[in-house]
């Protein structure tokens, strides 16, 4: 891992002159609301010869500053479905349900050509590989491109990660002894590429891959949206996430991927 990040921030060092020279020949981007706030909500509910309840909702918001560029992000999604039991009875049984909160503060050390960071995050998952997480980090990161039109982000760091295991997990640690519900620490490396597009005026393309590199689990994350304005503060999202872990209890799948379609509002 230390031979990854090593290489990581070589690569970083070599191309930050390439990448400012870059992005300071390029028209400049459309100056930045201090406060950059949206809401996000969507709900499916059917019924008939099936009833399912899905609903889903983020909150992000952008503060922009002179010196500081800090990130804050917060969202769930919660379903219900009905299932017929052993006797026959159709009963309401959850079947998904996780919520998350991030906090990113980004000191910039060349105006907005690279910064340094520090990220915090928790997520609760009760159906997911571990029940909950917790990730602090630092690190560095570079805007690689810089368009009037789009940008790509790149961040690396070291972390620690703290996680607990499901209840209901089956894993053992190196004496035989179970590991539900107990939780563990581990350093970790960290790296995130952002990617947007202002395809235009009323469409945009967002791309976030992250990673979180550690001895007992490998973490990824993909976060792909296209949104379309409906109005002034009005959008439509569609989104298709993927997140793929290394190590999980047998029976359960390394990949959960999640399509959405909801409505955005921008304040």
């Amino acid at each position: 891992m230390k031979m990854k990040l090593i290489s990581l921030c070589v690569l970083t060092a070599m191309s930050s002159y390439t990448a400012m020279a870059e992005a300071s020949s390029e028209k400049p981007t459309k100056a930045e609301k201090v406060w950059d706030i949206t809401s996000e909500v969507g709900a499916i509910v059917t019924s008939g010869n099936t009833e399912t309840t899905t609903l889903k909702g983020e909150i992000k918001a952008k503060h922009n500053l002179e010196n500081w560029r800090n990130e804050y992000k917060i969202d769930g999604i919660f379903k219900e479905d009905e299932i017929e039991n052993d006797d026959g009875e159709k009963t309401k049984e959850r079947t998904n349900e996780k919520y998350s909160l991030s906090v990113q503060g980004n000191y910039k050390l060349v105006e907005d050509h690279s910064h340094l960071f520090i990220y915090g995050a928790y997520a609760s998952d009760y159906f997911g590989a571990y029940r909950s997480e917790t990730v602090l980090s630092v690190g560095y990161g570079l805007r690689l491109l810089s368009k009037s039109n789009m940008y790509l982000d790149f961040e690396v760091g070291p972390g620690i990660k703290r996680f607990e295991y499901q209840d209901s997990s089956t894993e053992v640690d190196t004496d035989g002894n179970t590991l539900a519900g107990e939780t563990e620490s581990e350093v970790i490396g960290v790296g995130k590429l952002d990617y947007e597009w202002q395809i235009s005026d009323n469409a945009k393309f967002t791309q976030v891959v992250s990673l979180e590199y550690g001895d007992t689990n490998t973490k990824t994350v993909s976060e792909t949206a296209l949104l379309t304005k409906i109005n002034g503060s009005l959008q439509m999202k569609v989104g298709y996430n993927i997140t793929h872990n290394s190590d999980v209890d047998a029976g359960k799948e390394k990949t959960d991927t999640e399509t959405s379609l909801t409505l955005v509002y921008s304040f």
